[in-house]
Parts: structure tokens; C-alpha cells; sequence
């Protein structure tokens, strides 16, 4: 009886939450551990540390055991965790196989190529359970192509056959090793040139009305394409950065042209050609505009019947300003049932001289720790391989990739940034919840979630460059740690 009270009390929780994800929920199996929150008196927790200037990279460092708490001093820096208060449910985190990315794991040796794929997906690498890639060609990739012959929009000569030469056998090595738990989406950057306005795929342009049927059919024919080679698409964004005029392939959507894009076009035919399960992200762009993308569609009933959530990119930090957290905290306050996904963020400017440079690492851990607090269930990085001048990239737009190959050398190169995304996506699993999580001080930034099988995992990162210890407080148990200098720690227990 003792338990079935808290079942039911921990399901009341979860209701008055008020998140109402429309990501598939699996009841969740909570022992009694879990449920009696307040008693972690003796539990162990485990440590796993990355650290600056060290050889620790996702490194079990300590041990540690729960005592009874004790009343925080002021002086003192600790984080609050309560396993009551809980959130959305965690969708996964991964990155994207481009051209690019498959042109260069085309040129490593079995050895080197296994290694990539067992670091990324395999048992005892970080985890990876997303892979995004896009619908034909995007900046990232030696060059411009579509799946069909110019001016046809019936689509008579419709192949992805360009995409099995070297893309579709990487996608396929990978998601091998995933399990389940897989999602695997597409995003376009153009439709073919002469769809559009300005006749050309790059340089921004309008999807000629026309042509909106058309485009529309693409999207089923590309899903139709890749299932019939093996992979399961969970889903596609409408149009990777709406609202950028890029010097590569690119179109642009105000609001108002996605949203009835959407419902008078795309959602309509995903549905007939039985479709409909799949899941539409819309925006795919920066922060700083979101919030008036979702007011526009998750506002119209007919539109927003056909979105899943609403996607999310990093790049308004061009200007120097802060990232937009507060813009995603503001939908998830006025869209509940919406999601939110991370779908695309890289350090730009690459520079052989940046590939071990630490503050790279830190733009990732602080966005992953903030989207997540702020809502976002999941969270896509961009290239998952690059080469060592940060490409191939036909427009000359070099960027950085959490593991970059040297060609010449035939060495994969690890940076920081690979061991950071790791120390979420190695040890919170698909179908976690977060969990409430505060910082008494701005010198560490914290996040937690509780697995499925009741292990909590608490990231915390330090960018200062002094050692903090502080204090980790769970119900009525506390422990006391210490993160070193520009470092990042998971902590599990």
C-alpha cells in the first residue's frame, strides 16, 4: 500500500507539472530508493571529471558517500537537487553526418573508421542516439546538388543515388549501433533553383507559390527513399535558418510563409501519403527570433496540429550579445505541448591553432546546460567529422567538428569539445526526466536528470579558473565535492 501511495503521489507531481510533451512516454520503473527521496544517508556517488590543463577526460575521479545534511553557510557554494520536481522527458543528443562528414570518413582506413564509430555510437563511447542530415546538398559537402533534374517538378527523376555513394553507408554503420532509441531527421538549406524566386540554390530566395505542392511531394519522396534503404526517418525540419540569406544554399520563410506552408501544403501531404507520424520541427534558426515563429504557427490550430516542437541554433552569438535562454523558457511557458530541439550548433572560424582551445568546449556546456534547463529535450550537434582545415565546405565556410581527421596523417583528432558533449550524452539515457537543480553561486552551472532506472546524473561545469569545492544536496543527504579549474564533472548516484 506504502508504495502504491507513492506511485501515485510521484504521478501527481509529474500532472501538475505541466509538461505535456507529445514525445511517447514509457512508464517508468521507480524502486523504492528513488521513491523515499530524502534518504541518500550512505549512498554512493560516483565522479567523472574533464579537466584543463590535466589528463582527465571523462575520467571516474572520485567516489563518494551521502551523510546527513547540514544547514549550508553563506559562505559556502553548493547545488540543490530535488528529485520530486520534475520536467521534460529527455529525447537524446547527436550530430550531423553531412557530406562533408561522410567525405572525409570515406578517406580513413578500417581501423580509423571504427574507432569514429565507437566513439560516437558504440557501447563505450559517448552515446550518441540523434542523427541529422540534410535533404541534398548544404554548404558542407564539395559541392551543389539536388535529387532531381532541373525543372522537373513532377519529379520524375527522383534518386537519392548521389547519397549512396558515400552518405547512406556511413548513416547506416552508424545507426547500427544505436539502439531504439534512435532519431534520425533531415533538414533542407534550398529547394532546387528553379523553385524559387531567385533562381539559383544559394543566396537566399523565396519558394516560388507555384512550386509549393512540388517541394511539398519532395519531402515524401526523400522519406520515402531513405526508409526504402533501411533507415528510419523520425522526422524533418521545414528549412534549416529560415530567415538567413547565406552566401550558400539557403531559402527564406517569414513566419507567416512557413506556417501556411505547413498546414496547406507539407502537413496535409506527409498525412496522405501516410506520413503523418512523422515528426515536423519548425524554425530551425536562432534564438533571438523563436518566440515570434512560435507565437505565428503554434497560434493557428491548423497549423500547429502538424508540428511536434520547434528547433533551435545557437548562431545569435555573432553579435556578441548573451544567448536568448529566456526566449525558450517563454515558449515552453506558452506552448507546453510543444517541444523544443536543439537542431544545429558549431564554433565557427576554424584555425588549426583552436583545435584543443578550451572555450570552445565551454560554449557547448553552457548552452547544453542552459537549453536543458530551459526546457529543450534534446540536442544536435552539426558535423560529427571534419577534416583537418575544417571542411570540406565549397563556400569556404570552415568550421570546427567535436573529432576532426588529419588526411595527411591519418590521425583523428579529439578536442575538447567531444569530451564535453560526452559528459551528458555517455550517461543521461533517452526517456530521463530532468530534475529541479539550482546553483547558489554563477561560478558553477548545473543540470540533472534521473534515468529510468532511477540514477541520477548531475553535470556541472566550472569556467573560472580557480578549484570550487561546494556542496551537492539531495533531499536530506548532502556531499561534498570539488571541480577543478575549467572543468566539467558528472556526477552519478
Amino acid at each position: 500500500m506504502v508504495l502504491k501511495y507513492y506511485k501515485l503521489l510521484i504521478l501527481s507531481v509529474l500532472i501538475s507539472s505541466c509538461v505535456d510533451t507529445k514525445i511517447e512516454k514509457e512508464t517508468t520503473t521507480i524502486n523504492e530508493t528513488v521513491l523515499n527521496i530524502k534518504n541518500y544517508k550512505n549512498k554512493k556517488l560516483q565522479v567523472y571529471t574533464t579537466a584543463k590543463n590535466t589528463e582527465l577526460r571523462l575520467t571516474h575521479t572520485v567516489e563518494q558517500t551521502f551523510k546527513e545534511k547540514e544547514q549550508p553557510l553563506e559562505s559556502e557554494i553548493f547545488i540543490s537537487v530535488n528529485p520530486k520536481k520534475t520536467f521534460q522527458e529527455y529525447l537524446g543528443i547527436g550530430g550531423a553526418i553531412t557530406d562533408a562528414s561522410s567525405e572525409v570518413f570515406s578517406k580513413l582506413n578500417a581501423t580509423q573508421q571504427e574507432e569514429l564509430l565507437q566513439s560516437y555510437f558504440g557501447k563505450d563511447g559517448i552515446g550518441y542516439n540523434i542523427v541529422r542530415t540534410s535533404i541534398h546538398s548544404s554548404d558542407f559537402g564539395l559541392g551543389s546538388h539536388t535529387y532531381i533534374e532541373e525543372g522537373d517538378a513532377e519529379l520524375k527523376t527522383f534518386s537519392i543515388d548521389k547519397d549512396k555513394e558515400k552518405r547512406i553507408p556511413f548513416i547506416k554503420r552508424a545507426i547500427e549501433l544505436i539502439n531504439d532509441d534512435l532519431v534520425f531527421y533531415a533538414s533542407p538549406w534550398s529547394p532546387p533553383a528553379f523553385m524559387k524566386t531567385n533562381k539559383n540554390m544559394l543566396q537566399g530566395g523565396k519558394l516560388l507559390p507555384e512550386f509549393r505542392q512540388a517541394w511539398a511531394n519532395y519531402y515524401v519522396k526523400f522519406i520515402k527513399a531513405y526508409e526504402a534503404e533501411g533507415i528510419p526517418v523520425w522526422g524533418l525540419t521545414i528549412q534549416n535558418e529560415p530567415m538567413a540569406t547565406q552566401r550558400w544554399e539557403s531559402c527564406i520563410y517569414t513566419a507567416e510563409e512557413e506556417r501556411d506552408f505547413l498546414k496547406d501544403y507539407l502537413g496535409p501531404t506527409l498525412e496522405k501519403a501516410g506520413l503523418g507520424d512523422k515528426n515536423v520541427v519548425v524554425w530551425d534558426h536562432n534564438r533571438d527570433l523563436i518566440a515570434n515563429r512560435a507565437n505565428t504557427i503554434f497560434e493557428d490550430s491548423e497549423a500547429s496540429k502538424y508540428a511536434w516542437g520547434i528547433g533551435l541554433h545557437w548562431y545569435e552569438t555573432w553579435s556578441g550579445g548573451l544567448p536568448k535562454y529566456d526566449n525558450l523558457k517563454a515558449i515552453n511557458e506558452s506552448f507546453p505541448s510543444k517541444n523544443m530541439l536543439f537542431t544545429e550548433g558549431c564554433q565557427e572560424n576554424f584555425s588549426t591553432e583552436r583545435l584543443q582551445y578550451w572555450p570552445n568546449a565551454e560554449r557547448y556546456g553552457n548552452s547544453m546546460i542552459n537549453d536543458f534547463n530551459s526546457g529543450v529535450v534534446g540536442w544536435t550537434d552539426w558535423n560529427i567529422l571534419l577534416d583537418e582545415r575544417g571542411g570540406p565546405n565549397h563556400v569556404g565556410n570552415f568550421c570546427f567538428a567535436p573529432i576532426h581527421a588529419d588526411t595527411k596523417t591519418s590521425e583523428l583528432i579529439y578536442t575538447p569539445t567531444y569530451y564535453y558533449i560526452g559528459h551528458f550524452s555517455k550517461f543521461i539515457k533517452p526517456g530521463a526526466v530532468r530534475i529541479s537543480t539550482s546553483t547558489s553561486r554563477t561560478t558553477i552551472e548545473s543540470t540533472s536528470f534521473m534515468n529510468k532506472d532511477g540514477k541520477i546524473v548531475t553535470v556541472v561545469m566550472n569556467r573560472t579558473g580557480n578549484k570550487i569545492p561546494y556542496i551537492l544536496i539531495v533531499g536530506d543527504s548532502e556531499t561534498r565535492l570539488e571541480i577543478e579549474p575549467r572543468a566539467m564533472q558528472s556526477l552519478i548516484y
